[in-house]
Protein backbone atom coordinates (compact mmCIF):
# COMPACT_ATOMS: atom_id res chain seq x y z
CA UNK A 1 0.00 0.00 0.00
CA UNK A 2 2.87 2.34 0.83
CA UNK A 3 4.47 1.66 -2.54
CA UNK A 4 1.19 2.39 -4.33
CA UNK A 5 0.66 5.64 -2.43
CA UNK A 6 4.21 6.79 -3.12
CA UNK A 7 3.79 5.94 -6.81
CA UNK A 8 0.53 7.88 -7.03
CA UNK A 9 2.08 10.89 -5.28
CA UNK A 10 5.21 11.15 -7.41
CA UNK A 11 4.09 9.62 -10.72
CA UNK A 12 3.00 12.95 -12.35
CA UNK A 13 6.35 14.62 -11.59
CA UNK A 14 8.26 11.55 -12.83
CA UNK A 15 6.17 11.55 -16.02
CA UNK A 16 6.94 15.25 -16.57
CA UNK A 17 10.69 14.72 -16.15
CA UNK A 18 10.68 11.68 -18.45
CA UNK A 19 8.75 13.62 -21.11
CA UNK A 20 11.20 16.53 -21.00
CA UNK A 21 14.19 14.18 -21.30
CA UNK A 22 12.53 12.21 -24.10
CA UNK A 23 11.71 15.25 -26.24
CA UNK A 24 15.13 16.78 -25.55
CA UNK A 25 16.75 13.56 -26.77
CA UNK A 26 14.52 13.50 -29.87
CA UNK A 27 15.09 17.15 -30.73
CA UNK A 28 17.80 19.25 -28.99
CA UNK A 29 15.90 22.47 -29.83
CA UNK A 30 13.24 21.41 -27.34
CA UNK A 31 15.64 21.94 -24.43
CA UNK A 32 16.11 25.68 -24.87
CA UNK A 33 15.02 28.77 -22.96
CA UNK A 34 13.10 30.04 -25.97
CA UNK A 35 11.07 26.82 -26.19
CA UNK A 36 10.47 26.70 -22.44
CA UNK A 37 9.11 30.25 -22.75
CA UNK A 38 6.70 29.01 -25.43
CA UNK A 39 5.53 26.30 -23.06
CA UNK A 40 5.10 28.90 -20.32
CA UNK A 41 3.04 31.15 -22.60
CA UNK A 42 0.67 28.33 -23.55
CA UNK A 43 0.50 27.07 -19.95
CA UNK A 44 -0.30 30.36 -18.18
CA UNK A 45 -3.99 30.80 -19.17
CA UNK A 46 -4.63 27.06 -18.95
CA UNK A 47 -3.14 26.94 -15.44
CA UNK A 48 -5.51 29.64 -14.20
CA UNK A 49 -8.55 27.79 -15.53
CA UNK A 50 -7.24 24.47 -14.22
CA UNK A 51 -6.74 25.89 -10.72
CA UNK A 52 -10.39 26.94 -10.70
CA UNK A 53 -11.39 23.43 -11.78
CA UNK A 54 -9.15 21.97 -9.06
CA UNK A 55 -11.18 23.59 -6.28
CA UNK A 56 -14.40 22.21 -7.77
CA UNK A 57 -13.04 18.68 -8.17
CA UNK A 58 -11.58 18.68 -4.65
CA UNK A 59 -15.18 19.29 -3.47
CA UNK A 60 -16.25 16.19 -5.37
CA UNK A 61 -18.13 18.18 -8.03
CA UNK A 62 -17.39 18.89 -11.68
CA UNK A 63 -17.45 22.17 -13.59
CA UNK A 64 -17.89 22.29 -17.37
CA UNK A 65 -18.67 26.02 -17.63
CA UNK A 66 -15.11 27.23 -18.12
CA UNK A 67 -15.25 27.76 -21.88
CA UNK A 68 -18.34 29.98 -21.72
CA UNK A 69 -17.06 31.81 -18.63
CA UNK A 70 -13.67 32.53 -20.20
CA UNK A 71 -15.32 33.80 -23.39
CA UNK A 72 -17.78 36.12 -21.69
CA UNK A 73 -15.12 37.48 -19.30
CA UNK A 74 -12.74 38.13 -22.20
CA UNK A 75 -15.39 39.89 -24.28
CA UNK A 76 -16.72 42.03 -21.41
CA UNK A 77 -13.14 42.98 -20.50
CA UNK A 78 -12.29 43.97 -24.08
CA UNK A 79 -15.39 46.11 -24.57
CA UNK A 80 -14.96 47.80 -21.18
CA UNK A 81 -11.23 48.31 -21.76
CA UNK A 82 -11.85 50.08 -25.06
CA UNK A 83 -14.77 52.11 -23.71
CA UNK A 84 -12.69 53.38 -20.76
CA UNK A 85 -9.81 54.67 -22.87
CA UNK A 86 -8.13 51.66 -24.43
CA UNK A 87 -4.93 51.82 -22.38
CA UNK A 88 -3.88 50.84 -18.88
CA UNK A 89 -2.52 54.37 -18.51
CA UNK A 90 -6.14 55.62 -18.44
CA UNK A 91 -9.19 54.39 -16.53
CA UNK A 92 -9.21 51.27 -18.70
CA UNK A 93 -7.44 49.40 -15.89
CA UNK A 94 -10.86 49.22 -14.23
CA UNK A 95 -11.77 46.62 -16.85
CA UNK A 96 -9.43 44.18 -15.07
CA UNK A 97 -11.39 43.94 -11.79
CA UNK A 98 -14.60 44.11 -13.85
CA UNK A 99 -13.61 40.90 -15.63
CA UNK A 100 -12.92 39.22 -12.27
CA UNK A 101 -16.32 40.38 -11.03
CA UNK A 102 -18.03 38.93 -14.12
CA UNK A 103 -16.27 35.62 -13.52
CA UNK A 104 -17.39 35.62 -9.88
CA UNK A 105 -20.99 36.37 -10.88
CA UNK A 106 -21.08 33.58 -13.45
CA UNK A 107 -19.61 31.23 -10.85
CA UNK A 108 -22.16 32.39 -8.28
CA UNK A 109 -25.07 31.71 -10.63
CA UNK A 110 -23.51 28.39 -11.56
CA UNK A 111 -23.26 27.37 -7.92
CA UNK A 112 -26.77 28.52 -7.06
CA UNK A 113 -28.30 26.64 -10.00
CA UNK A 114 -26.45 23.51 -8.85
CA UNK A 115 -27.24 23.83 -5.14
CA UNK A 116 -30.65 25.51 -4.98
CA UNK A 117 -32.23 23.66 -7.90
CA UNK A 118 -30.44 20.43 -6.94
CA UNK A 119 -29.18 19.87 -10.47
CA UNK A 120 -26.03 17.71 -10.83
CA UNK A 121 -22.99 19.97 -11.05
CA UNK A 122 -21.85 18.69 -14.45
CA UNK A 123 -25.25 19.44 -15.99
CA UNK A 124 -25.74 22.82 -14.31
CA UNK A 125 -22.24 23.96 -15.26
CA UNK A 126 -22.52 22.66 -18.83
CA UNK A 127 -25.72 24.70 -19.25
CA UNK A 128 -24.03 27.80 -17.79
CA UNK A 129 -21.15 27.31 -20.19
CA UNK A 130 -23.55 27.42 -23.12
CA UNK A 131 -25.19 30.52 -21.65
CA UNK A 132 -21.79 32.22 -21.35
CA UNK A 133 -20.80 31.36 -24.91
CA UNK A 134 -24.17 32.55 -26.19
CA UNK A 135 -23.91 35.82 -24.30
CA UNK A 136 -20.40 36.41 -25.64
CA UNK A 137 -21.70 35.80 -29.16
CA UNK A 138 -24.57 38.20 -28.54
CA UNK A 139 -22.17 40.93 -27.40
CA UNK A 140 -19.71 40.52 -30.27
CA UNK A 141 -22.08 39.52 -33.08
CA UNK A 142 -19.41 37.02 -34.06
CA UNK A 143 -16.74 39.70 -34.50
CA UNK A 144 -13.33 39.93 -32.88
CA UNK A 145 -12.53 42.70 -30.41
CA UNK A 146 -8.90 43.77 -30.60
CA UNK A 147 -6.98 44.96 -27.54
CA UNK A 148 -3.82 46.60 -28.84
CA UNK A 149 -2.64 48.61 -25.84
CA UNK A 150 1.13 48.20 -25.56
CA UNK A 151 1.02 48.26 -21.76
CA UNK A 152 -1.50 45.42 -21.61
CA UNK A 153 0.21 43.44 -24.36
CA UNK A 154 3.44 43.69 -22.36
CA UNK A 155 2.06 40.63 -20.57
CA UNK A 156 3.42 38.83 -23.62
CA UNK A 157 6.04 41.16 -25.08
CA UNK A 158 7.96 42.17 -21.94
CA UNK A 159 10.26 39.43 -20.66
CA UNK A 160 12.07 38.88 -17.40
CA UNK A 161 14.86 36.27 -17.46
CA UNK A 162 13.57 35.04 -20.80
CA UNK A 163 9.95 34.50 -19.73
CA UNK A 164 7.05 36.90 -20.42
CA UNK A 165 5.32 38.74 -17.57
CA UNK A 166 2.20 36.59 -17.97
CA UNK A 167 4.15 33.59 -16.64
CA UNK A 168 4.93 35.50 -13.44
CA UNK A 169 1.30 36.63 -13.14
CA UNK A 170 0.25 32.98 -13.41
CA UNK A 171 2.82 32.06 -10.74
CA UNK A 172 1.42 34.78 -8.45
CA UNK A 173 -2.12 33.46 -8.77
CA UNK A 174 -0.85 29.91 -8.31
CA UNK A 175 0.55 31.03 -4.94
CA UNK A 176 -2.76 32.73 -4.12
CA UNK A 177 -4.58 29.51 -4.96
CA UNK A 178 -2.16 27.54 -2.78
CA UNK A 179 -2.72 29.99 0.09
CA UNK A 180 -6.49 29.63 -0.22
CA UNK A 181 -6.17 25.86 -0.37
CA UNK A 182 -3.90 25.45 2.66
CA UNK A 183 -4.27 28.54 4.86
CA UNK A 184 -7.96 29.44 4.78
CA UNK A 185 -11.05 27.89 6.31
CA UNK A 186 -12.70 27.82 2.89
CA UNK A 187 -9.85 25.79 1.43
CA UNK A 188 -10.00 23.26 4.25
CA UNK A 189 -13.77 23.06 3.83
CA UNK A 190 -13.32 22.08 0.18
CA UNK A 191 -11.43 19.00 1.33
CA UNK A 192 -14.00 18.30 4.05
CA UNK A 193 -16.85 18.33 1.52
CA UNK A 194 -14.91 16.24 -0.99
CA UNK A 195 -13.80 13.78 1.66
CA UNK A 196 -17.34 13.04 2.80
CA UNK A 197 -20.34 15.31 2.37
CA UNK A 198 -22.48 13.51 4.96
CA UNK A 199 -19.74 13.71 7.56
CA UNK A 200 -19.24 17.40 6.75
CA UNK A 201 -22.98 17.97 7.25
CA UNK A 202 -22.91 16.09 10.54
CA UNK A 203 -20.03 18.27 11.79
CA UNK A 204 -22.14 21.40 11.23
CA UNK A 205 -20.55 22.58 7.99
CA UNK A 206 -22.82 24.51 5.62
CA UNK A 207 -22.04 22.39 2.57
CA UNK A 208 -24.28 24.34 0.21
CA UNK A 209 -22.53 27.59 1.09
CA UNK A 210 -19.10 26.00 0.57
CA UNK A 211 -20.13 24.69 -2.85
CA UNK A 212 -21.46 28.07 -3.99
CA UNK A 213 -18.31 29.85 -2.79
CA UNK A 214 -16.23 27.20 -4.57
CA UNK A 215 -17.93 27.88 -7.89
CA UNK A 216 -17.52 31.65 -7.34
CA UNK A 217 -13.81 31.22 -6.67
CA UNK A 218 -13.43 29.05 -9.75
CA UNK A 219 -15.14 31.77 -11.80
CA UNK A 220 -12.56 34.32 -10.62
CA UNK A 221 -9.69 32.08 -11.74
CA UNK A 222 -11.44 31.51 -15.08
CA UNK A 223 -11.54 35.28 -15.47
CA UNK A 224 -7.80 35.54 -14.80
CA UNK A 225 -7.30 32.89 -17.47
CA UNK A 226 -9.42 34.96 -19.84
CA UNK A 227 -7.29 38.06 -19.21
CA UNK A 228 -4.08 36.13 -19.91
CA UNK A 229 -5.62 34.58 -23.03
CA UNK A 230 -6.49 38.05 -24.35
CA UNK A 231 -3.04 39.30 -23.40
CA UNK A 232 -1.47 36.42 -25.33
CA UNK A 233 -3.24 37.00 -28.66
CA UNK A 234 -4.57 40.56 -28.31
CA UNK A 235 -8.08 39.48 -29.30
CA UNK A 236 -11.30 38.73 -27.41
CA UNK A 237 -13.98 36.70 -29.17
CA UNK A 238 -16.58 34.00 -28.64
CA UNK A 239 -13.92 31.35 -29.29
CA UNK A 240 -11.51 32.66 -26.64
CA UNK A 241 -12.60 29.92 -24.26
CA UNK A 242 -12.38 27.09 -26.80
CA UNK A 243 -10.52 23.94 -25.74
CA UNK A 244 -10.12 25.02 -22.11
CA UNK A 245 -12.55 22.33 -20.95
CA UNK A 246 -10.45 19.46 -22.29
CA UNK A 247 -7.10 20.96 -21.32
CA UNK A 248 -8.08 21.98 -17.79
CA UNK A 249 -9.84 18.78 -16.74
CA UNK A 250 -7.12 16.66 -18.37
CA UNK A 251 -4.46 18.65 -16.50
CA UNK A 252 -6.20 18.29 -13.14
CA UNK A 253 -6.66 14.53 -13.54
CA UNK A 254 -3.18 13.87 -14.95
CA UNK A 255 -1.70 15.97 -12.14
CA UNK A 256 -3.09 13.59 -9.54
CA UNK A 257 -6.21 15.30 -8.16
CA UNK A 258 -8.80 12.58 -7.55
CA UNK A 259 -12.09 12.90 -9.44
CA UNK A 260 -14.09 11.75 -6.41
CA UNK A 261 -12.79 14.67 -4.32
CA UNK A 262 -10.75 15.28 -1.19
CA UNK A 263 -7.33 14.53 -2.74
CA UNK A 264 -4.95 16.75 -4.70
CA UNK A 265 -4.26 20.46 -4.98
CA UNK A 266 -2.95 23.32 -7.07
CA UNK A 267 0.66 22.06 -7.20
CA UNK A 268 -0.63 18.80 -8.67
CA UNK A 269 -2.47 20.90 -11.23
CA UNK A 270 0.69 22.82 -12.13
CA UNK A 271 2.44 19.52 -12.91
CA UNK A 272 -0.58 18.36 -14.92
CA UNK A 273 -0.70 21.56 -16.98
CA UNK A 274 3.02 21.28 -17.70
CA UNK A 275 2.63 17.62 -18.75
CA UNK A 276 -0.16 18.52 -21.19
CA UNK A 277 1.72 21.47 -22.67
CA UNK A 278 5.06 19.67 -22.83
CA UNK A 279 3.35 16.91 -24.82
CA UNK A 280 1.69 19.41 -27.14
CA UNK A 281 4.86 21.41 -27.63
CA UNK A 282 7.18 18.41 -27.88
CA UNK A 283 5.11 16.67 -30.51
CA UNK A 284 5.02 19.81 -32.60
CA UNK A 285 8.80 20.17 -32.27
CA UNK A 286 9.43 16.59 -33.41
CA UNK A 287 6.83 16.90 -36.17
CA UNK A 288 3.94 14.68 -35.07
CA UNK A 289 0.37 15.59 -36.16
CA UNK A 290 -2.27 17.00 -33.82
CA UNK A 291 -4.44 13.91 -33.67
CA UNK A 292 -1.50 11.95 -32.20
CA UNK A 293 -1.23 14.56 -29.44
CA UNK A 294 -4.90 14.19 -28.56
CA UNK A 295 -4.59 10.41 -28.55
CA UNK A 296 -1.60 10.49 -26.20
CA UNK A 297 -3.39 12.87 -23.84
CA UNK A 298 -6.45 10.62 -23.83
CA UNK A 299 -4.32 7.62 -22.91
CA UNK A 300 -2.64 9.64 -20.17
CA UNK A 301 -6.03 10.50 -18.63
CA UNK A 302 -7.05 6.83 -18.59
CA UNK A 303 -3.70 5.83 -17.08
CA UNK A 304 -3.93 8.56 -14.42
CA UNK A 305 -7.42 7.48 -13.37
CA UNK A 306 -6.40 3.80 -13.29
CA UNK A 307 -3.37 4.54 -11.11
CA UNK A 308 -5.28 6.79 -8.70
CA UNK A 309 -8.40 4.65 -8.26
CA UNK A 310 -8.60 1.82 -5.76
CA UNK A 311 -11.03 -0.39 -7.68
CA UNK A 312 -11.34 -2.81 -4.75
CA UNK A 313 -13.22 -0.13 -2.82
CA UNK A 314 -15.38 0.94 -5.78
CA UNK A 315 -18.44 -1.22 -6.27
CA UNK A 316 -19.84 0.62 -9.26
CA UNK A 317 -18.32 3.04 -11.78
CA UNK A 318 -20.74 5.89 -12.50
Amino acid sequence: MLTRNVLIKWAPLIVLIVLVLFFAAMEPRFFSLRNFARIGISSAPALMVAIGVTFIIIMGSIDLSMEGTVSVCAVVFAFAFIAMGGTLASFAWLALPLALLVGAIVGLVNGMVHVWLKIPSFMASLAMGFVGTGFALLLTGGDRVRVQDELFRSLLTERWFGFPIMCYVALLFLLIGWFIQTRTTLGRNFYAVGGGEELAHASGLNVNRVRILGFMLAGVFYAVGALLAVGRIGIAETATGSNFMFVSITSVVVGGTALWGGIGGVWNTLIGVLIVNVINNGMVVIGLPGYVQDGVLGLLVILAVVLSTDRKSVTFVK
